[in-house]
């Protein structure tokens, strides 16, 4: 086997966690931005957008079998091309009659081997380094695979939005963006095909049988069941999103809409620059301060604050959807305070998810945490759509803020040690 060692892992880490961060930002939000210049309904778009968490959802049914089959850098290869073919599979979609049933089948396509990819990165990233350099690239990890949302949400919408202008063609800018992408994930495998190194611990199990797979499975499920306050660790973990989660399947719709229709009419290149670049790099500040802000004074002491930031913060959808501000300045001030205050308040989350995993099990517990995660996104997004068609904008936002009461609820019923996640001296 080939030594990990002689490969830097500045080589592969970044590029290896952009192709980790890209498919789900472009499933997740992207595909949002796409059925509203199709001109889908907004109801339609939050439902079959939420639909799209699913593989997300159910992904540590099948992690047992990426573990055991074959090798994790054969995965990777694997997944990012087919990643390519689904991104390939939308481009040639869109300017098709039928765009809607195809496009949703290509995602699914995608999603699913997203969430595959996701699970053999991670354990790749876990056998390629060691526990020293784990430690030491988290960071570089966790940036890139941010800086994947910026290109996502920033530069991808920028480039529909422009292509858009200067052809006046909508289906051929989006089938041209979705194109580049996959030609960009072909790129991605053929690279990490040559430049992942060739860990010795990266190995198939011949000798574990199903049975043995199956009963792991089962008593992986059974240990995380019985953990102490389980109900209102269950409770918190579908809730805590409920609000956020319909706010943020309307913010491109709303930025999109025109003004008699309760919207901001901004063309999709400047939501690219308010909501994908200057609102996603207020998301990572928050982030990194809520991190810094947690390590200082632990889990329990932020718990509170947090989850307050993140819920009084949607205040500037509010505000905005009653005043409808012309100047870019003023709606990039608010997209800026709210995604601030989202990032800041998700460090509690996050957080919380490792918190609830720590034991034999942790890395099994956390994927059930995350596919829990996954499904308190998708239930409330799938009826957000329904809910501002029925209320417009205003009164949708104003319900999202009384929805707000339902995380506050959840965090009262928590316990956690008051030395969680402080900096130990």
């Amino acid at each position: 086997m080939e030594n990990k060692k002689n490969i830097s892992p500045w080589a592969w880490i970044p590029s290896l966690y952009l192709a980790e961060g890209l498919p789900n930002v472009t499933i997740t939000a992207v595909s949002v931005a796409l059925y509203t210049k199709m001109g889908l309904s907004v109801p339609d778009i939050a439902f079959y957008t939420s639909l799209l968490y699913l593989p997300w959802v159910i992904k540590p049914v099948w992690s047992p079998f990426v573990d055991i089959l074959k090798t994790k850098r054969l995965w990777i290869f694997i997944t990012q091309l087919l990643i390519g073919a689904g991104f390939a599979g939308v481009a040639f979609s869109i300017p098709t009659n039928f765009y809607l049933q195809a496009t949703i089948a290509f995602f699914y396509l995608l999603a699913f081997s997203s969430a595959t990819h996701d699970i053999a990165a991670d354990g790749f990233y876990m056998l390629g380094l060691d526990t020293n350099q784990q430690a030491a690239y988290v960071g570089i990890r966790n940036t890139f695979y941010r800086i994947a949302t910026l290109i996502g949400q920033g530069a991808l919408l920028y480039l529909a939005g422009h292509l858009e202008r200067i052809t006046g063609n909508v289906k051929f800018a989006w089938s041209t963006t979705f194109f580049i992408l996959s030609g960009l994930f072909i790129l991605f495998s053929f690279y990490h095909r040559f430049v992942l190194p060739k860990p010795a611990e990266d190995v198939p199990n011949p000798d574990l049988k199903s049975n043995d797979v199956l009963n792991e499975f089962i008593e992986t499920f059974v240990s995380f069941f019985k953990k102490p306050q389980i109900l209102a660790a269950l409770f918190f973990l579908l809730t805590f999103r409920f609000a956020e989660s319909q706010l943020q399947k309307l913010i491109i719709p709303f930025l999109d809409a025109p003004a008699e229709k309760g919207g901001l009419g901004l063309s999709m290149e400047e939501i690219g620059i308010v909501y994908g670049t200057v609102g996603v790099i207020a998301l990572i500040l928050g982030g990194i301060i809520g991190g810094i802000a947690v390590s200082r004074g632990g889990l329990k002491k932020w718990l509170w604050p947090m989850t307050l930031s993140m819920i009084l913060t949607c205040l500037a959808f509010v505000y905005m959807s009653f005043t409808q501000p012309s100047s870019l300045s003023v709606i990039n001030a608010c997209v800026a305070i709210e995604q601030f205050g989202y990032g800041f308040g998700f460090t509690a989350y996050t957080l919380y998810m490792i918190y609830f995993s720590v034991d034999e099990r942790k890395t099994s517990h956390y994927a059930i945490c995350t596919g829990i995660m996954a499904l308190g996104l998708a239930l409330p997004g799938m009826f957000a759509g329904w809910m501002q068609n029925l209320m417009g904008y205003k009164h949708f936002f104003i319900w999202v803020m009384i929805c707000s009461l339902v995380p506050i609820i959840a965090v009262s019923l928590l316990k956690v040690d008051p030395v969680f996640g402080k900096k130990k001296n």
